[in-house]
């Protein structure tokens, strides 16, 4: 049996189970779902551009983010001793605080689940300037305009009150900026595709919740 073998064997569960969290999030709200919406349109949903533009910029820092929350969750599992190199946060280092966490992310889950299936083929990562998309104004997004990223933001907060070091701070720091920039995007561009029928959805329903 190998030396890794042998480390998972006896590492504690919840530190096993918050990895594979994390790579059934990413499996479940970017491969699978891209990869069935793809095989259904022919349309590729990922629509964020390698461009020297604020869109191209928030393209980097969304890869960035997702880079230093898994790199982060593997110190933890796997690293022993080179978890301090993260610098743990340890007046936060609180049972309650984790228990807290885990309930918002597993939320934050089936809030990002439902959002994507209920926009259907409308779908993106990004701004899509090339395939026509309709407007969402149904279930969640009848309380909220972003619940994806409200989504995404709450995981990332729960991400930090389980393991909360320097590294998931920035990731939800960063997440959260990037998201504010990407967001008024995606208004901007909403509005020149739909118009008054835009306007009048955001009238009715805020950014958030």
């Amino acid at each position: 049996m190998s030396i890794l073998a042998k480390k998972i064997i006896v590492m504690p569960f919840h530190k096993i189970y918050l990895l594979g969290f994390m790579i059934l999030i990413f499996l479940l709200v970017f491969v699978v779902r891209s990869f069935l919406l793809w095989k259904r349109t022919g349309i590729n949903p990922w629509a964020l551009k390698n461009s020297y533009d604020a869109k191209g910029f928030i393209a980097i820092i969304f890869k960035t983010i997702g880079f230093i929350a898994f790199l982060s969750v593997t110190i933890y599992v796997f690293g022993g001793e080179w978890y301090e190199y993260l610098m743990p946060i340890w007046y936060l280092e609180n049972q309650i605080i984790q228990n807290v966490g885990w309930v918002i992310i597993h939320l934050s889950l089936v809030c990002i689940f439902i959002a994507q299936l209920q926009m259907k083929d409308s779908w993106r990562i990004g701004i899509d300037e090339e395939n026509k998309t309709e407007l969402v104004t149904n279930g969640l997004f009848q309380y909220s305009r972003n619940p994806i990223f409200l989504g995404v933001i709450l995981s990332n907060l729960g991400l930090f009150m389980i393991i909360p070091n320097s590294g998931t701070l920035l990731v939800l720091v960063l997440s959260y900026f990037s998201i504010q920039i990407q967001i008024r995007l995606e208004e901007e561009f909403l509005q020149k595709q739909f118009g008054i029928e835009y306007s009048g959805y955001c009238k009715k329903v805020k950014r958030w919740i």
